[in-house]
C-alpha cells in the first residue's frame, strides 16, 4: 500500500472548515488550503503550480488515495515543497468541480473522483487525472513520480505551460458555447421517439437497466420512459417503454443494490445483475428512486412498488434527517471492521454483508426459509466477477432471485405466512446489524438535494395518503426557508453544517427546490409555498438565465476564480438544472397563466436542441419537459375545503392515477383561491356544486362540467 501513514499531531487549515470531506483531511501532513484567495495568492507569489484534489466524504477511492498518499509524510514533503495544495468538496463547490472535470474528461477520455488536477497560479489546468496509486500499478505511474515529473517540467518551462493552460481554457470555453440553435432542428414528438429507440438499444432485457456493468439506476431515464408510455399507452412502443421501466425497477428492488433490511438504495451495482453494489447511499438517489417507484405504483397498483417507495422514504426519515428537519447528504460505503477495535481498519460494505453462521444464529428455525429466499450460502453468494478485489469472499449480499410465492411453494407453506416470517426475520437481522459500527454519515445539508427529497416526500404523501410524509416535506422546506435562504436578498445558499456556508446557491439549488416547493403546494395547498416558489423562480431567472441563448448557467458568474461559465448539458445521476427549470416554468406558466414563463421554458428547451439532436437520450429529463411542452395544458381544480372528506375523496381519485402532465389546484374560497384568481381568471367561477366539493377537469383551458362523485371524476381522468 505504499508508504506507511504518519500520524500528525497538528492540523492544517482545513480544520477551520465545515465540510466533512475537508475535515477528513485536516490532520494530513499535506499543507492543504481550501479553495480561495489565500491559496491563489501564495501560488502567484511563489510562482508555484497548484495541485487541486477534488472529492467528497463518502467517496471510496478518495479514502484510498488519502490513506496511501496524503497521510504519508514522504509524499506530503514533495507536495508541500513543489506545489500549493488545494482540497475541494465537489458537493459544496460543484462549480469548481464542473470546470476541471470538463478538462479531465476532454483530455483523458474519462473522469471521476478523486480528481487530481494541476493548475497554473492563474488557475488554468494543464495536467489532470483521477486516482493515482502510490507506486506504479494498474498501468498508472505512481503519485510521487507524477508529482516530481510535473514539478520538473514547471521549473524547466513554466511560461510554455502557462500558455498551454490559457489555450486549454479558451478551447473549453469555445466548446461550452457550442453550436447555436438551428431553426431547422426543431424538437418535437419525433425527438421523443428517437430517444426511446436509443434507450431501447442499450436496454438489458435479461437483467433490466441500461448498458453493461457497472449499472447505475439513472432515474431520469425511468422518468422519461413512464411519460413516453403515458403518451400512447396502447402503442407497441408505449407498452415496451413501460416494460423496460417496470422490469428495471423490479430487478433493482430485488437486487443487492437495495438494502433489504434498512431500506433505501446503494449508489450503483458493480456487476450486471444488481447484486454487488458500491455501498454508499446518496440522498439524491433515494429521492429520485422513491419518485420512480411511486410513479410505478400509480401505473400498476403493485404492492412491490409501494413497498420500495415506502422503505426508501422511511430510511431517509430514520437515518438521514436532522432534528431541525433538513436531510443529510450521504452514508459512506466504508465502515470500521467490527471486532478490530481500530477506527483505521475500514472496509467497504462490512456493515451490510453477512456470514451464513451469523444469520443462522440470529434467526434459528426460520433461517432456512430466509436463506433460501435471499440466496444465502455457506460459501457466500457473490457471483464470479462480482468481487474483483476479493473483498467479499465467503460473504453474502442479500438478493431475491425468486418471488415470495416461489419460496412458499418450495416449502409447502402459505404465502402470507412466509411473507410474515421474512418480515420478522428482516427486523431481527436489522437489530443485529444496528450493533455494528455504522458507516460515516456526511451530515451536511445540501440545498439542491433537499429540494429533490422534498419532492419525494410530497409525492409520497399524495400517492400513499400518508400525512407523516407531508410533515417530513414541510419540515424540510421550512428548514431551507429559514436556514438557507436570505429573505432580504432573496438568495439561497448551497449547504448547511453547524450554520450555513458562505457559498451562495447554484442553478440546481434553485431548480430542485422550486420543484420541491411546487410539489409541496400540490400536496398541502398552502398558497405560501406557491408564493415562495415564484419568488425563487424570479431569483433563478435573474442570476442564471442566459437571455441570449436560453438555458441556465450553473453559476451566477460573479466569482472571478471560476474561469468558465458553464451549463449542465447532461441528465445523469442528478438532472441538469435547465431540465428541471424548464419543467418548473411550464408548471408556473399554467398556474399563473404566464406567457413569459412559457416562453422562457421553450427557450430553455430549444437551447439544448444541438445536444439532443446529436444524442437525444443524454438529456431524458429535458425530454420530460419537452413532452410537457407538447401536451395540451391539463388542469384539475378541486373546489372545496382542503380537509373535508368530500375534497379528500376527490383528491384520492386524482392521486390514484399517474397523470404526469397536469397541475393540481384547490379552489377553497379563501386566500389561496383569491391569490390564484389574480392570474387565472378561470377559477373565478369554480365553486362547490350543491354544497358538495366538486372537481373541474380542464384541457387546453376548456373545462368539462364539474363532478362531485369520485367515480365520475375517474371516468373524466381516463
Amino acid at each position: 500500500m505504499g508508504n506507511s501513514p504518519t500520524e500528525s499531531k497538528t492540523t492544517n487549515r482545513l480544520a477551520r472548515e465545515k465540510s466533512p470531506y475537508l475535515l477528513q483531511h485536516a490532520d494530513n501532513p499535506v499543507d492543504w488550503f481550501p479553495w480561495g484567495d489565500d491559496a491563489f495568492a501564495k501560488a502567484r507569489r511563489e510562482n508555484k503550480p497548484i495541485f487541486l484534489s477534488i472529492g467528497y466524504s463518502t467517496c471510496h477511492w478518495c479514502h484510498v488515495m488519502a490513506h496511501e498518499s496524503f497521510e504519508s509524510a514522504e509524499v506530503a514533503n514533495v507536495m508541500n515543497r513543489e506545489f500549493v495544495n488545494i482540497k475541494v468538496d465537489r458537493e459544496e463547490r460543484p462549480d469548481v468541480d464542473r470546470i476541471y472535470m470538463t478538462f479531465v474528461q476532454a483530455t483523458t477520455g474519462g473522469g471521476g473522483w478523486p480528481m487530481s488536477v494541476w493548475l497554473t497560479p492563474q488557475l488554468k489546468p494543464f495536467v489532470g487525472g483521477t486516482y493515482f496509486p502510490p507506486e506504479d500499478r494498474y498501468g498508472q505511474p505512481g503519485f510521487t513520480k507524477v508529482l516530481e515529473r510535473i514539478a520538473a517540467a514547471w521549473k524547466q518551462d513554466h511560461e510554455k505551460i502557462s500558455e498551454q493552460g490559457t489555450r486549454i481554457i479558451a478551447a473549453l470555453g469555445q466548446a461550452a458555447e457550442g453550436e447555436g440553435a438551428d431553426p431547422g432542428n426543431k424538437l418535437g414528438a419525433k425527438t421523443l421517439e428517437t430517444a426511446y429507440q436509443q434507450i431501447t438499444r442499450s436496454y438489458d432485457a435479461h437483467e433490466g437497466g441500461f448498458g453493461v456493468a457497472p449499472k447505475f439506476p439513472r432515474p431520469v431515464t425511468l422518468n422519461f420512459l413512464s411519460r413516453f408510455h403515458a403518451r400512447a399507452p396502447q402503442s407497441e412502443s408505449g407498452r415496451h417503454a413501460l416494460e423496460m421501466n417496470l422490469f428495471t425497477l423490479r430487478k433493482m428492488a430485488a437486487g443487492g443494490m437495495h438494502d433489504h433490511l434498512g431500506g433505501g438504495f446503494h449508489r450503483y451495482s458493480v456487476d450486471a445483475y444488481w447484486h454487488v453494489p458500491h455501498f454508499e447511499k446518496m440522498l439524491y438517489d433515494q429521492a429520485q428512486l422513491a419518485v420512480a417507484y411511486l410513479d410505478a405504483f400509480q401505473i400498476t397498483r403493485e404492492p412491490l412498488f409501494e413497498g420500495a417507495a415506502r422503505d426508501t422514504l422511511d430510511y431517509v426519515r430514520r437515518e438521514m434527517t436532522a432534528l431541525a428537519g433538513g436531510f443529510f447528504s450521504a452514508e459512506d460505503a466504508d465502515s470500521v471492521i467490527a471486532g478490530t477495535g481500530d477506527p483505521g481498519q475500514k472496509a467497504e460494505g462490512v456493515f451490510y454483508v453477512w456470514d451464513k453462521k451469523e444469520i443462522d444464529a440470529a434467526l434459528g428455525p426460520s433461517a432456512e426459509i430466509f436463506n433460501f429466499h435471499y440466496t444465502v450460502k455457506a460459501e457466500g453468494n457473490v457471483p464470479p466477477g462480482g468481487d474483483p478485489h476479493g473483498e467479499f469472499t465467503g460473504k453474502n449480499i442479500l438478493i431475491e432471485l425468486g418471488s415470495v410465492a416461489a419460496t412458499a411453494k418450495h416449502f409447502g407453506k402459505d404465502e402470507t405466512e412466509v411473507r410474515q416470517l421474512l418480515s420478522t426475520a428482516r427486523q431481527l437481522l436489522l437489530a443485529v446489524r444496528d450493533k455494528r459500527p455504522r458507516p460515516h454519515l456526511d451530515d451536511k445539508i445540501i440545498t439542491a438535494w433537499n429540494g429533490l427529497m422534498i419532492s419525494a416526500f410530497a409525492r409520497g404523501a399524495q400517492v400513499l395518503n400518508d400525512p407523516t410524509y407531508l410533515e417530513a416535506a414541510t419540515r424540510a422546506a421550512i428548514f431551507l426557508s429559514v436556514e438557507l435562504y436570505d429573505a432580504p436578498q432573496k438568495v439561497l445558499f448551497r449547504n448547511y453544517r453547524e450554520g450555513r456556508s458562505a457559498v451562495e446557491g447554484f442553478a440546481d439549488d434553485y431548480a430542485f427546490v422550486i420543484q420541491g416547493i411546487l410539489d409541496l403546494y400540490e400536496a398541502s395547498f398552502d398558497v405560501g409555498w406557491l408564493r415562495y416558489a415564484i419568488e425563487l423562480q424570479e431569483t433563478q431567472d435573474r442570476l442564471f438565465f442566459d437571455e441570449e441563448r436560453g438555458g441556465y448557467f450553473s453559476g451566477a458568474g460573479t466569482d472571478p476564480s471560476i474561469l468558465l461559465r458553464l451549463k449542465d448539458d447532461n441528465d445523469s445521476a442528478e438532472p441538469a438544472a435547465s431540465s428541471v427549470a424548464a419543467l418548473n416554468l411550464l408548471r408556473l406558466a399554467q398556474i399563473r397563466s404566464d406567457a413569459a414563463s412559457y416562453e422562457r421554458a421553450q427557450k430553455t428547451i430549444d437551447a439544448f436542441a444541438p445536444q439532443i439532436g446529436h444524442f437525444a437520450s443524454a438529456m431524458p429529463q429535458m425530454l420530460v419537459a419537452l413532452d410537457l411542452s407538447l401536451a395540451k395544458p391539463r388542469q384539475i381544480v378541486i373546489a372545496g375545503q382542503c380537509e373535508s372528506a368530500e375534497t379528500c375523496a376527490l383528491l384520492a381519485e386524482v392521486h390514484r392515477r399517474f397523470i404526469p402532465n397536469k397541475i393540481l389546484l384547490l379552489a377553497d374560497g379563501g386566500e389561496g383561491q383569491r391569490y390564484l384568481e389574480e392570474k387565472l381568471e378561470a377559477l373565478l367561477g369554480m365553486k362547490p356544486v350543491d354544497g358538495k366539493a366538486a372537481a373541474y377537469v380542464c384541457e387546453d383551458f376548456m373545462c368539462k362540467a364539474p363532478v362531485t362523485n369520485p367515480k365520475a371524476l375517474g371516468k373524466l381522468l381516463g
